[in-house]
């Protein structure tokens, strides 16, 4: 999947002699991480080492930061959540096999507690779920610690060779729905309201596009209301052209194979579907200027980047420039994304592209980008400059440096240890599962990693001071967010290819204060999606959020909006504006709670 050899190449030089020639194309290390300035090859900024690139605004705190007190337990043995992704893998090394991903967090029956889904391979060659070990899994909160595994009973095993997970209210019905993006063939599941979904795939008209005759494969989607109608249209990312057991032969050496480099399969363009609001869907991916952009696509997340009241969608492509999908007017979508400065690294170089979220990362109200990729190529961080533009600060914020041998997967942007500053969390792993053949000193099993924001624009990599359960490698692939036992911590659940998935439970004990806002759509869609919070604390701090739940790759997280609020227990003003552009103001809202918000009708 993955720059297979590409990453060797950056890791040992002297390996490229007798790697396959042509296969994969060679990539240099950041300049800037070395001290020199480097032209971007694409219309963007001019670096030079030490340079601020992009403002942020600095903690209000005169004191320095302390030491990281972001601690998790993991607990999903003790908890009852078994669950092993299974990929079923063989020795074609066909490309679906390393990218099953997908997880959510959604409080399915109403009960104020998030459960949990976890998508599945299948057997392959067929791509079915012949027996219960391929089935997709729904587990209950028990609301004592537990889960309860429910997929029978509710009818969400799916069908076919599973990739990433969607959920939102399609039908406004105030029960979250689920889409399934599969290899070959998606599937949306109705929640009845009675612990029950059905499958509405083919009434609803969301199967899935084809090419050449073939469903297209689809590795990731989410939920917004692009054009403002209060329901929720369906955003559904595609990969490459495939077919089992097909997959060029490529080797990091004579005589082991490896997934090939993403170059050698051809793009495929995204799928936007527009909600009817009678339960059906219609493509209208080619008159909204979506179809016209074909790339290889691996996540899609949402903001409103420009203020302009829609919502945009950006879209991490691998080896490929990645996609900034300006919507105008609610009508069609312009691709800005070199414009914008957002397509490539600073030296003109397109990424591997995985997982990504659109939050604001600086408290200064406009909404950032933070993305995965491989190593040696950094995750970078764009920062909103306003009036359209961003800025690469990935070396200025130290992430060049913390992640340039990093390997990532899923991610999210959340506050972990309540500061009132949001933090990234990234699953790592390493794309080739038998890379340790070729260079004995790199693990295909990596540790996740947590880069705590230290409000001053920068971040330092905390993961290794998590606690020892933060500590143990795995294949890690997708992560959602949310407060799974609602004590007002972000928690994370990351499954593991091939192994058992990980539930993260946040500990820290910082004594710090929030806030956690589920929000009710009436003009807008019933979860809020796309509305704007602002809030004010009694320090004079100011923060944005936006409710979403397409976070990080193929993965989809809790719509409640959390806010860390650190040693503040008073929040003096909190504004919501809504889809519908009605404006709601809250003042003197007490912290540490739970508080649910409905729109207001004027």
């Amino acid at each position: 999947m993955k720059a297979g050899a590409k990453q060797i190449e950056a890791l040992q030089d002297s390996m490229l002699n007798s790697l396959r020639a042509g296969i994969y194309s060679r990539r240099r290390v950041l300049a800037t991480l070395f001290g020199t300035a480097v032209c971007s090859l694409s219309p963007r900024t001019i670096w030079s080492a030490g340079q601020a690139q992009a403002s942020a605004p600095v903690n209000p705190s005169s004191a320095p930061p302390g030491p990281s007190q972001i601690q998790f337990e993991e607990i999903a043995d003790k908890s009852g959540l078994h669950f092993i992704t299974h990929n079923c893998a063989t020795p074609n090394k066909n490309q679906v096999e390393t990218m099953v991903a997908g997880v959510a967090l959604l409080d399915y029956d109403g009960d104020g507690y998030l459960d949990i889904y976890l998508m599945n391979g299948a057997e392959i060659p067929s791509l079915k779920k012949i027996s219960p070990e391929y089935w997709n899994r729904l587990f209950h909160n028990n609301r004592d610690g537990t889960f309860a595994d429910v997929t029978e009973r509710a009818g969400v095993a799916g069908a076919g060779y599973g990739m990433g997970v969607a959920v939102g209210d399609f039908d406004n019905d105030g029960r979250p729905d689920i889409f399934l993006a599969n290899v070959t063939g998606n599937q949306l599941f109705h929640n009845n309201g009675d612990g029950t979904f059905t499958d509405v795939t083919e009434r609803a008209g969301v199967v899935g596009g084809m090419h050449n005759g073939k469903k297209m494969w689809s590795v990731g989607a989410g939920w917004f209301d692009y054009n403002n109608d209060g329901l929720l249209d369906l955003f559904v990312v595609n990969y490459c052209q495939w077919e089992v057991n097909k997959d060029p032969y490529c080797a990091l050496k004579e005589g082991l194979r490896a997934y090939c480099h993403p170059k050698m399969y051809l793009p495929l363009h995204n799928t936007l579907y527009h909600n009817n609001g009678d339960g059906t869907f219609t493509d209208v991916s080619k008159e909204t200027g979506i179809e016209a952009m074909e790339g290889k696509g691996m996540s899609v997340s949402f903001a409103d980047f420009d203020g302009d009241g829609f919502m945009d969608a950006f879209v991490a492509n691998d080896t490929m420039p990645n996609f900034l999908f300006h919507n105008i007017g609610g009508r069609r979508f312009e691709e800005v994304g070199v414009v914008a400065g957002v397509a490539y690294s600073p030296d003109g170089n397109a990424l591997s592209g995985m997982g990504s979220d659109f939050k604001d990362i600086n408290n200064d109200g406009l909404p950032d980008i933070w993305h995965t990729a491989v190593e040696h190529e950094t995750f970078p961080l764009y920062i909103n400059q306003g009036k359209g533009q961003f800025v690469d600060a990935t070396v200025t914020s130290g992430l060049g440096q913390l992640t340039n041998r990093m390997t990532g997967w899923g991610n999210g942007v959340f506050d972990f240890d309540n500061d009132g500053w949001k933090d990234l969390f990234v699953a790592r792993s390493n794309v080739m599962d038998n890379i340790q053949e070729v260079v004995p000193s790199q693990m295909y099993p990596e540790r996740n990693s947590i880069f705590r924001n230290l409000g001053n624009g920068r971040f330092e990599e905390v993961g290794a001071q998590a606690g020892p359960d933060f500590l143990l490698p795995g294949a890690h692939r997708g992560v959602a967010f949310g407060d799974l036992d609602n004590d007002g911590r972000i928690d994370a659940v990351v499954t593991t290819l091939g192994g058992q998935v990980k539930l993260f439970h946040n500990i820290s004990n910082t004594g710090h204060h929030w806030i956690l806002l589920r929000l009710v759509g009436t003009r807008s869609n019933r979860m809020g999606i796309g509305a704007k919070v602002r809030l004010i604390t009694e320090d004079g701090h100011s923060q944005w959020n936006e409710v979403t739940t397409a976070v990080g790759y193929a993965s989809s997280s809790d719509c409640r909006v959390h806010f860390g609020l650190g040693a503040n227990r008073l929040i003096e003003e909190m504004e919501i504006i809504w889809p519908s552009r009605i404006r709601q103001v809250l003042r003197k809202v007490t912290v540490d709670q739970i508080l649910t918000i409905q729109e207001s009708k004027a």
